[in-house]
């Protein structure tokens, strides 16, 4: 302690230490000054967003969920519903609604793609809720598509059936086909339930079983029929009637054809 004590009342050694301290001083400001400015600008984004979305929904939705979004006799309140439900609605163009109708029908999307991140970053300011799934929640290529398809048979086949083509529900309700949907669409739905869809959460179905679920799906949207016609992939009902149908018929033309040139 006294050998340092001796050496800082050296000259040299302190003047190495006040530069020291200055350029210590001066880095880090400099560092701060550069963070500093993209931190606002990034803020100052994401607020022009909302206040884009803002605009979009006060136009286009608040006759509706209310000029608050909490929601009227005619629609149910966004407070809470997240981004992920907002981008789903909107990008497959179930909202706006087009029709009164006991659900929303998919259609023709009426936003582009910074219009829907706009809305949908408003209603997410509004309350916390569902976040729009990144980049890697959406990736299923190392997903096992054999575990996805036992799955998506216990937990989705009864509605979507069990080659995603869609079915039928009560009260004049339906759930979609699957062959259009994104991976994307397809992590929404689950984690927001749109329409007559259940919740499912990654404590009921974790994010891996999700990824699994999404490859079988898009196994299906892809897969070819070499055996021929696919008949909507709806099983031994549809193959009955296309063999009663259309089978039978042709071969009971083709008798009475035999009949009538045989007079």
């Amino acid at each position: 302690m006294k050998f340092l004590a001796a050496r800082r009342r050296q000259p040299v050694v302190a003047l190495a230490m006040l530069l020291f301290a200055l350029v210590a001083v001066g880095g880090g400001y400099a560092a701060v000054g550069t963070v500093r400015p993209a931190e606002a600008a990034g803020a100052a984004s994401s607020q022009t967003q909302v206040e884009m979305g803002k605009q979009l929904y006060l136009q286009g939705c608040s006759s509706c969920h209310s000029l608050q979004s909490q929601g009227s006799t005619r629609a149910p309140t966004l407070i809470g519903v997240g981004a992920a439900a907002v981008d789903f609605q909107v990008s497959t163009g179930r909202m706006p609604l087009a029709a009164p109708g006991v659900q929303a029908v998919p259609g023709p999307r009426q936003y582009n793609e910074e219009q829907t991140a706009a809305l949908a970053a408003y209603i997410a300011s509004l309350a916390p809720g569902p976040a729009i799934p990144n980049a890697e929640q959406v990736d299923f290529a190392s997903a096992d598509v054999a575990e996805g398809g036992v799955l998506f048979r216990v937990n989705c086949q009864q509605c979507h059936q069990a080659a995603g083509q869609g079915g039928a529900l009560t009260q004049g309700k339906y759930a979609p086909s699957l062959m259009d949907s994104t991976p994307t669409q397809m992590y929404e739905a689950m984690i927001t339930g749109p329409e007559s869809m259940p919740i499912f959460s990654d404590a009921t179905l974790p994010e891996e079983n999700k990824k699994a679920i999404m490859a079988y799906v898009d196994y299906l949207q892809n897969a070819s029929d070499p055996g021929g016609l696919s008949l909507g992939r709806l099983g031994p009902v549809t193959e009955g009637l296309f063999l009663w149908t259309a089978v039978f018929g042709a071969l009971i033309a083709v008798a009475v054809w035999i009949g009538i040139k045989a007079r």
